[in-house]
């Protein structure tokens, strides 16, 4: 049975009960409120159709509907249909006292969350990405649905890849993706479960867990603020696939040196190991140009890095759209799995995201986006430049810093809280237990600047204590 809403209502009316249909049937439309099924002003189907849909008289809804009128739960007007009484928390104040109350939470106001990972998206919906997505609506779906993805998003994300990340490759060389976990899912795919994958240790958490969920084990390799050490890769039993992130180290922040990329290069050759190139924050730099991803170094056929990219940090998080660039050898074996699997990404977004790319838009966005993290890179060294017992790493890119405290981060963590903070410890990007690096993981890209200033004194006497 459907309401005026089209929403199913489970009723159930036994004629061996000796209780009459009436109130069979008021009893069960009660339920259906007391258990939230239908809220306060929910429509009810008319008494014609609800008569039909369960094989009763008219009459019989109308005593039912009747009752429950009466006893507050539900209201009805001439020419409207009748609906379940908005004032039902005034008219039944005891409805759900029984239940328990979950434990209430701050006022959102009351909270700065400078969590890593959230991107200012305010200044996101300009006239270019209306534009862009008027123009992707005018034909929709327009041909079929490629597994590798939209031709044109395609070009326009190999045209992105030359004139953003120094990479020249052919469109043919680039799938789209869902963002960088999905990508990294499809890669190993198509390796046929290769064996161990190593993770920069401290690496990003989110993507270190990818490897778990399909049945492979991880293998940490020491990283510092310079990146991957690649000095202390094994020459003896090596991973058959490593994930780093040459261009902003995640969380530390340095960028790995030309020096470093191209012995990883040659030890991943010695071993054929594939490299996974997670391109994380690469466009947003503040001390110099961006600098080139590591793929521009490799060779475009017979190569081993895998880039993997997204917009969830220039756009937003909520476009759901990424990019995989592969070498010629690997990308039979890629294509298999991503036809395999499915193209996951919405037509109409593909389309909407080639025009914003071929417009110059994106590119006129990222450097806005770039001045206005700028100005709260400088905040956030002018806020914690009288710090005492910390060390602050450098912020030359992307949207988050990191403390190293000398008090312990759970208390330090606990005082913001308490102050209205909201941070993220420094040790939960180490898969083990790390004692000896206490510190705070934050983000300045999603909030204020007056709130960044209000949260950075915070943090400061949390950990100056």
């Amino acid at each position: 049975m459907r309401t005026t809403a089209e929403v199913t209502l489970p009723v159930t009316l036994d004629r061996t009960d000796v209780r009459p249909l009436p109130v069979q049937l008021a009893e069960a439309l009660r339920r259906l409120i007391l258990d939230g099924w239908l809220a306060p002003g929910d429509p009810l189907p008319s008494t014609r159709s609800l008569a039909r849909a369960a094989a009763v008289s008219r009459g019989t809804v109308v005593a039912g509907y009747d009752q429950l009128s009466a006893e507050g739960f539900l209201t009805a007007r001439e020419g409207a249909a009748t609906v379940v009484n908005p004032r039902l928390a005034v008219v039944h104040p005891q409805l759900g006292r029984t239940r328990p109350e979950p434990p209430p939470a701050p006022p959102a106001a009351s909270v700065i969350d400078l969590r890593p990972g959230r991107p200012w998206t305010a200044d996101v919906a300009t006239a270019g990405w209306r534009a862009a997505w008027r123009a992707a609506a005018t034909n929709p779906f327009g041909c079929d649905v490629v597994p590798a993805g939209d031709a044109g998003l395609r070009a326009a994300l190999a045209d992105h890849l030359r004139r953003m990340r120094g990479v020249h490759r052919p469109a043919e060389h680039v799938l789209v993706t869902a963002g960088a976990r999905e990508g990294l899912a499809v890669l190993l795919h198509a390796l046929g479960r290769p064996g161990p994958v190593g993770v920069e240790e401290p690496g990003y958490p989110s993507l270190r867990r990818v490897p778990a969920r399909l049945g492979l084990s991880t293998v940490p390799l020491p990283a510092d603020d310079a990146g991957l050490i690649t000095s202390a890769l094994p020459e003896v039993g090596p991973p058959a696939a490593v994930v780093v992130t040459p261009s902003h180290q995640y969380p530390l922040g340095g960028s790995m040196p030309i020096e470093r990329r191209q012995q990883l290069l040659a030890w991943a050759a010695r071993h054929d190991v594939v490299i996974v190139e997670d391109d994380y924050d690469a466009e947003l730099r503040y001390t110099s140009r961006p600098l080139p991803a590591l793929a521009a170094l490799d060779d475009p056929d017979d190569g081993r890095v895998v880039t993997l990219g997204t917009f969830a940090k220039t756009v937003g998080p909520g476009l759901g759209v990424g990019y995989l660039l592969a070498p010629a050898r690997l990308l039979p074996a890629v294509l298999a799995s991503r036809t395999d699997l499915g193209q996951p990404v919405a037509q109409l977004t593909q389309r909407a995201l080639a025009h914003y790319l071929d417009s110059g838009e994106l590119r006129r966005h990222v450097q806005r986006m770039r001045q206005l993290y700028g100005r709260r890179r400088r905040l956030v060294s002018a806020e914690l430049a009288g710090l005492r017992h910390g060390r602050v790493y450098p912020v030359d890119g992307g949207l988050h810093g990191v403390i190293e405290t000398a008090r312990d981060e759970a208390e330090v963590l606990a005082a913001a809280r308490a102050g209205g903070v909201l941070a993220t410890p420094l040790s939960a990007h180490w898969s083990g237990q790390r004692e000896d690096r206490s510190g705070v993981v934050f983000g300045f890209g999603a909030v204020s600047e007056a709130d960044l200033v209000a949260a950075l004194r915070v943090l400061l006497a949390a950990i100056d204590g």
